[in-house]
C-alpha cells in the first residue's frame, strides 16, 4: 500500500456537531446546553467553586514583594582567573567574556574559589570576604 493510493473509507471523518444553528438541527434554541443553571451559562468566574470560599482566598497570605528590589548578577572569585594579571574586570568585561549573561541591577563579586591572578575589579558590590581575598592576590576593589 501506498500513500497515493488510500481512499476515505465510510465514516472516518465525522461532520462537527454546529450547535445553535436553528431547530431544526436537533441543537438550536439552548444549544444543547438545557434550561438555565451554571452549565447553561457561558463563563464561570476564574477560581470560582460553586459558592464554597475559593482556594486562593483560604491559603494565608504571606510576606510582600518589593517593587523596588535589585537582583545583582553574582561573580564568583574562581570565574575571575580567566583574565590575565592586572586586568581592569568591569561589568562590560564581564558580560563579553560571557561570565555574565545580563547585567540586572548591577554585578556582586563573591569569594568563593581562590583567586590567584592580580586585578583591578569593578563592580556594584563586593562581599567583605572577596575585597580581602583581592587584596590579598595583589589587586584593587572599586565600587561603581
Amino acid at each position: 500500500m501506498k500513500l497515493n493510493e488510500l481512499e476515505i473509507t465510510e465514516g472516518s471523518r465525522k461532520v462537527r456537531n454546529r450547535v445553535g444553528r436553528g431547530e431544526s438541527s436537533g441543537n438550536g434554541k439552548t444549544a444543547g446546553r438545557g434550561q438555565k443553571g451554571q452549565k447553561a451559562r457561558s463563563k464561570v468566574r476564574l477560581g470560582f467553586e460553586g459558592g464554597q470560599m475559593p482556594l486562593f482566598r483560604r491559603i494565608p497570605k504571606r510576606g510582600f514583594t518589593n517593587i523596588n528590589r535589585k537582583e545583582f548578577a553574582v561573580v564568583n572569585l574562581s570565574q575571575l582567573n580567566s583574565f590575565e594579571n592586572g586586568t581592569e574586570v568591569t561589568p562590560a568585561l564581564l558580560v563579553e567574556s560571557g561570565i555574565v549573561k545580563k547585567e540586572m541591577s548591577g554585578i556582586k563579586i563573591l569569594a568563593n574559589g581562590q583567586l590567584e591572578k592580580s586585578l583591578t575589579v569593578k563592580a556594584n558590590k563586593f562581599s567583605a570576604s572577596a575585597v580581602s581575598a583581592i587584596e590579598a592576590a595583589g589587586g584593587k576593589t572599586e565600587v561603581i
